[in-house]
């Protein structure tokens, strides 16, 4: 299990969720008003900014490599619908859209 905090729009909430559960579906669970449309990766609306826990999520996707730069990646960026929780841990995500 991984203790997440997430904030988006709506505010700010923190929900334990069981490993192989993406950052978006947590998102979505504890209802913070993430913003999303594909769940594949392709539309770049769940991008979000992880502020602490990057060891407890997969590696970046191919899909993520198609849509975002290196540069994004270095910063902490990550599309919460192909970030995978791989570890239990502490982890602290904030959705950051392109617009």
């Amino acid at each position: 299990m991984a203790d997440i905090t997430l904030t988006a729009r709506t505010g700010e909430a923190t929900v334990t969720v069981p490993l192989g559960t993406t950052l978006l579906d947590a998102a979505v669970q504890a209802d913070v008003g993430w913003n999303y449309a594909c769940t594949r990766g392709t539309c770049a609306r769940c991008r979000c900014v992880v502020e602490e826990g990057h060891e407890h999520l997969s590696e970046v996707t191919d899909a993520e490599w198609d849509r975002m730069e290196e540069e994004e990646f270095a910063e902490g960026y990550r599309l919460a619908c192909q970030a995978v929780i791989e570890t239990d841990g502490v982890i602290r995500a904030a959705h950051k859209p392109y617009f």
